[in-house]
């Protein structure tokens, strides 16, 4: 069972899969490979999708799109791949007996690249894949070079299909509509899925206009190709949308790679995966971007290394490597073993203490050197979502195993206090992010509304029962009442309204009202929240983050949290009466702002019936939103 509430936890951290361009931690990214699979139809560059006409960010470029094949998981061949696959291959009118033409249904195959690759894993996929498609089909000639064709399309066109909760449903393949458009590491467009459940909601029914056309070299009906009387209206449908303002004739581009990585991981990610150099503005830039820089930037505590020749700077390639893979054994041993104590132990260590380096080589001779990450590092960013997880599983086994005594609700408290914090400042390091590069949006979204979420449940833990018993009141405070003393922006928790409004006010103005609200809030709960956590202590402030001195050494942003042993600190009755109800009260609404900026971001990437949207609408009519 815990087990169980750790993988849910943390995939809820992290949103909803398709919806978003990071996954903080390797296990999560293995799950999201089937999203960059796409960018091989682009290989040569021959088509793109360019906009018809000027679009406004948060705009539905396309209605949405049926797939010329589909496969749920569990289907009655070998992998999902082949029953699409087989699915495709139904859909010709007169299948060709000889090797196809490059493109079928407009679509590149990449047939003869990917047989030239030299993965072998990759080879016999395509080989024994392509063998068992013709035995499906009562093929059972050595001529499979229509089969091998097909299923290279759908390795390098399928996108993974997920509901809304981030769960895996199996894949697509589109028409040229989408797939011939191009993936860019700062892309200005997003998709999103309709399912056939949702068939009765006002967005399944929703028809925008087709606002991107083709432009290339090529022009393909794949129309032609399918067998007539063929019906292409079930299965899941897709909607690319804009998250950036897009003039007429630009390129519309969405992301297939993890975007909260540095150029050197998304560049060596899509050479392995789909044979392409990316050559898009991020990635082309003269130096590394803003972002790129904060995401791979390592400090060493010992200056000599600093004066060592530019050679020998493969020694911080090595610590990178030792690091990630630190990282992803304590992930491992939290995910297999019930110890929530030792995962938070290991990572705070990790973020204040640094990684020891010993005996490396180098012309000064061997070193022994401390690798300290920066705050707003790829891998500080996947401790923050593990230890949102790890903290918030250990309150829930304090209050599973120990529930009956003031102490160990105390305890608990503490730890879902220190969750709560993380979150925090995961959704505060994302948005600072997002505001140098505004294709990080999804990912703002997600951590925004997760923030929120651990907030408001904190805000109406039982524990605040304990404050009572010491004397202090505690009046009930309903949500369908709140309202915020410096901003309009939620004075009514009306989301459809809220929404609408929000959106015609233009996204960096809302931003910035929001973000100056939930710094004022935060500046009332951010002490409290990090009471008895070394590592939080040092971070000084998690929304704006403009402490952080680049040209310091990172070593100094740990100084402070040194100091302290680490340790999970039980509160005092004492201790416990420094709460009021004002400081529950501002957790709250905090937790509100938070939840309705991710909501509004949402809002922008997938449209009013995003799943965020949908949950603020279940939070604002909840009559158990009250607190006690």
């Amino acid at each position: 069972m815990e087990n169980i509430l750790k993988t849910i936890f943390l995939i809820g951290m992290a949103g909803q899969a398709y919806q978003l361009n990071f996954l903080p931690i390797k296990w999560q990214s293995e799950t999201e490979q089937s999203l960059g699979r796409v960018q091989l139809r682009g290989i040569e560059m021959e088509m793109k999708m360019v906009a018809k006409e000027d679009i406004e960010e948060g705009q539905d470029l396309t209605p949405p799109l049926s797939p010329l094949s589909y496969s749920l998981h569990n289907s009655f061949l070998s992998s999902a791949d082949l029953s699409a696959a087989f699915r495709l291959l139904s859909l010709f009118q007169s299948p060709p007996s000889t090797c196809p033409q490059p493109r079928l249904f407009g679509l590149l195959t990449n047939r003869d690249k990917l047989l030239s690759s030299e993965e072998p894993d990759v080879l016999l996929k395509i080989r024994d894949g392509a063998r068992e498609l013709a035995k499906a089909r009562g093929n059972f000639s050595d001529d499979v070079v229509l089969e091998e064709a097909v299923l290279c399309l759908v390795m390098t066109n399928a996108v993974d299909v997920r509901d809304k909760s981030g769960r895996s449903l199996g894949i697509a393949v589109y028409d040229k509509e989408f797939s011939w458009i191009n993936h860019s590491c700062s892309p200005n467009a997003c998709y999103r899925f309709l399912l056939s459940e949702a068939n009765n909601t006002p967005a399944f029914h929703y028809q925008p206009k087709m606002r991107i056309v083709p432009h290339g070299k090529i022009d393909v009906c794949s129309s032609s190709e399918l067998a007539q009387g063929c019906e292409r209206d079930d299965g899941p449908r897709i909607v690319v949308r804009s998250i950036k303002r897009i003039k007429k004739g630009e390129e519309v581009t969405v992301a297939y790679t993890d975007l909260l990585q540095p150029k050197e991981m998304r560049q060596a990610e899509l050479w392995s995966k789909y044979q392409f150099v990316c050559c898009c503005r991020r990635c082309t830039a003269s130096l590394p971007t803003y972002v790129d820089q904060l995401l791979e930037e390592i400090s060493v505590s010992n200056m000599e290394f600093m004066n060592l020749s530019s050679d020998d700077n493969l020694l911080m390639d090595e610590a990178d490597k030792k690091l990630n893979d630190y990282m992803d054994e304590v992930v491992t041993e939290y995910l297999s073993a019930d110890d929530p104590e030792s995962c938070c132990k290991k990572l705070e260590n990790l973020l204040t203490q640094g990684l020891q380096v010993e005996k490396l080589e180098s012309k000064a001779g061997k070193l022994q050197l401390n690798f300290r990450l920066h705050p707003l590092n790829r891998l500080s960013l996947n401790a923050y979502t593990t230890l949102a997880s790890a903290y918030k599983v250990w309150s829930i086994d304090l209050l599973t195993l120990c529930s009956d005594t003031d102490g160990h609700q105390w305890e608990a408290f503490n730890m879902s206090r220190s969750s709560v914090a993380y979150s925090l400042l995961l959704a505060g390091a994302t948005d600072h992010l997002f505001r140098s590069e505004s294709s990080l949006i999804a990912s703002a979204a997600n951590f925004w509304a997760n923030a929120g979420e651990s907030l408001l449940t904190l805000a109406r833990s039982s524990a605040w029962n304990l404050i009572v018993k010491s004397g202090l009141s505690a009046s009930k405070f309903s949500l369908q009442k709140s309202k915020c003393s410096n901003c309009s922006l939620i004075d009514r928790l009306e989301v459809d309204s809220f929404i609408r409004q929000a959106q015609s006010a233009g996204l960096k103005n809302i931003s910035n009202e929001f973000l100056d609200c939930i710094s004022n809030l935060t500046g009332k709960v951010w002490s409290s929240l990090i009471h008895g956590c070394p590592h939080l202590q040092g971070i000084k402030d998690p929304i704006n983050f403009s402490w952080i001195d680049k040209s310091t050494n990172v070593s100094d942003f740990c100084t402070h949290s040194n100091k302290s042993c680490w340790t999970a600190e039980i509160i005092s009755r004492k201790k416990s009466e420094r709460y009021t109800n004002e400081e529950r009260v501002n957790i709250f609404l905090l937790g509100i702002h938070c939840l309705f900026y991710g909501g509004y971001l949402a809002s922008i990437c997938y449209g009013d019936y995003s799943h965020l949207a949908s949950h603020l609408q279940n939070v604002s009519y909840d009559e158990d939103n009250s607190i006690h």
